[in-house]
């Protein structure tokens, strides 16, 4: 039996717990402070074995694999030694992508990433598809597809996941179907040695697996995506989405209307009637009606479904 060892027991690191031991994995969490009485309880429930307050590092370099909180930054002395051993050491979403065939759909930004992630699910959910959200909002990936593999679970054809840059840092083969990069401005810059290049490169890293018959959908209004678009290879299908800028395959704004043109289908839609108001939510909505249209689903429907009434209750933040 493989040893699995989950560094963190939060959100993240418990759902990772759960996932490998359904998978088969012996497993051990490991927590450098103490781990809150929430998750302690599903731990002791499930008989998962943890410690607190400390590491025992003996029994983690041991393990054929570690999965590490995403808020545990890759200069940690035991992640390091862990490395130079040569023990493979992932972040959640990774680990967490390995037990699933669900179409994914990766959501990564600066701003915006949480209302275009639930803008997604919702129009998603709508419109009947099989669909689930979570990451760095809500659920852990990896304690969603525990969740899917339960006996009495329906089956999830959509994963829609917000990512922070800290989430993306140690994929290996994590591939979304689509991935959004909403913008990018100065952030968590302490991370990456307050290096704004190194930060980028986070981001972009949503995108590094893709697939020809996969795509990217970005801000072509954000200037640090636009300088980095010629600096990593073009994997998926590149999509722009836009205020200022005329796209004739993706989405922008014309006058007050927002006009989606992909695959060989267009819609326009008056800005007016949208749930959500200001420029930035015109821009998530573009980000989301992109995502959904590629699921083949009827921009019509979309549009519909955005305007009503119960989603101006649902996201108000940017």
């Amino acid at each position: 039996m493989k040893f699995l060892v989950v560094l963190g027991a939060g959100e993240s690191g418990v759902g990772a717990a759960l996932l490998g031991q359904q998978q088969g994995y012996r497993v051990l969490v490991s927590d450098h402070g103490t781990i809150h009485a929430v998750f302690k309880n599903v731990l002791v429930q499930n008989e998962i074995p943890w410690e607190e307050n400390g590491h025992s590092e003996a029994a983690i370099f041991a393990a054929d694999l570690v999965v590490k909180s995403p808020g545990i930054p890759d200069t940690v002395p035991l992640v390091l030694a862990l490395r130079q051993k040569g023990v493979s050491v992932i972040d959640e979403v990774e680990f967490a992508a390995r037990y699933t065939e669900a179409v994914l759909i990766g959501i990564t930004g600066s701003n915006g990433k949480t209302t275009t992630t639930m803008l997604t699910h919702h129009i998603l959910k709508s419109d009947g598809k099989a669909v689930a959200m979570g990451g760095n909002i809500g659920v852990s990936f990896a304690k969603l597809v525990y969740e899917a593999h339960l006996p009495e679970a329906e089956k999830i054809d959509y994963y829609v996941l917000e990512l922070s840059s800290f989430q993306l840092d140690n994929i290996e083969n994590f591939r979304p179907h689509i991935a959004i990069i909403t913008n990018i401005s100065p952030d968590h810059l302490d991370r990456y040695g307050y290096e704004m290049d190194r930060y980028t490169a986070a981001k972009f890293r949503i995108s590094m697996n893709q697939l020809p018959t996969d795509y990217l959908i970005y801000d072509a209004d954000c200037e640090v995506i636009g300088a980095a678009l010629d600096q990593f290879p073009e994997t998926g299908k590149r999509i722009a989405f836009s205020t200022q800028k005329i796209i004739k395959n993706g989405a922008c704004q014309k006058g007050e209307n927002i006009e989606i043109a992909l695959d060989q289908k267009t819609f326009s839609m008056q800005i007016n009637t949208l749930a959500l108001e200001g420029t930035h939510n015109v821009k998530n909505t573009m980000a989301a009606s992109a995502a959904a249209t590629l699921v083949q689903m009827n921009l019509m429907r979309c549009f519909l479904i955005q305007t009503c009434f119960g989603l101006k209750n649902a996201v108000m933040h940017p």
